[in-house]
């Protein structure tokens, strides 16, 4: 970096970038991967979620790692934004209960119930 035009630059290009994480209209998938996910097996999750979304060609979809979440005792968590809906937090997140999230809610728009934060506090 050699000027102030240089640093402009540089500043523009991460606000951008910043901005379309934050703008982004299609459907967000975030796996919590802190220590506490990961020792309860979300790194599985993470892979089956991107592979599900890779095999079904769902390029509105972005998956994305989170750190902790702030319930360990839930893990492995997943998380997921769609437009004009609230986010749904999934907990005690499997492989198989990975694919039906994307499989259901993020492909068809169906909430997987019983999966979700809600079902597991009754």
């Amino acid at each position: 970096m050699k000027s102030i035009k240089e640093l402009e630059e540089i500043r523009k290009k991460t606000l951008d970038t910043i901005n379309i994480r934050r703008d982004r209209t299609g459907t967000r998938i975030v796996v919590g991967m802190a220590t506490c996910g990961i020792a309860a097996g979300a790194r599985p999750v993470l892979l089956t979620v991107m592979d599900e979304v890779k095999k079904n060609n769902l390029s509105d979809v972005a998956v994305a790692q989170t750190g902790c979440i702030g319930m360990c005792r839930l893990e492995p968590l997943v998380e997921v934004y769609r437009p004009g809906e609230d986010k749904v937090t999934y907990v005690k997140v499997t492989s198989a209960k990975a694919l039906r999230i994307v499989n259901e809610h993020v492909m068809q728009g169906k909430i997987v119930d019983e999966y979700t934060i809600g079902a597991e506090d009754k």
